[in-house]
């Protein structure tokens, strides 16, 4: 991976490619969701963070989304826990370290926080993602299935 990558913490709706990223990584809601959902994270820096990853001609190549939860969080012993909402990498840019620099970036705004573990989440389906956080250190701790009634 070339050494001119930049992450900066998104200042904004606007922030080149974030909500592009977002849509792309969550495609059921719609841009109005998205941005709300923007609006709401950056309106709380303590709680949330969000995290473009740019390369040496400004083009976004990634991004990660980050809360810090004092629920309970699924196989964590700890609390407050950081929590990796989201991460994206461009197609192109993946296997090059994109995703690593990014959870490293991640945990520690986490660790600044108090929290002494991470914690993230991934689709039963999506065999790649689980694989790639096993690969940046993740250990599995539990599979759920949720259920819902209507009352």
């Amino acid at each position: 991976m070339p050494s001119k990558t930049t992450i900066e913490r998104c200042a904004g709706l606007n922030q080149p490619g974030w909500l592009d990223f977002r849509l792309a990584l969550w495609p059921d809601a719609s841009a109005d969701d998205h941005r709300g959902y923007m609006a709401i994270s950056l309106a709380q820096p303590e709680r949330f963070l969000q995290l473009m990853m740019y390369d040496e001609t400004r083009q976004p190549i990634g991004f990660i989304e980050g809360s810090i939860r004092g629920d309970y969080v699924n196989g964590t012993e700890t609390s407050p826990v950081g929590f990796v909402e989201g991460v994206y990498v461009t197609p192109a840019w993946r296997r090059q370290g994109v995703a690593r620099k990014l959870f490293v970036a991640i945990g520690d705004w986490a660790r600044a926080r108090g929290c002494r573990e991470l914690a993230s989440d991934a689709l039963l389906e999506n065999v790649t993602s689980q694989r790639a956080h096993v690969a940046l250190g993740f250990r599995e701790t539990e599979r759920v299935v949720y259920f819902t009634r209507r009352l």
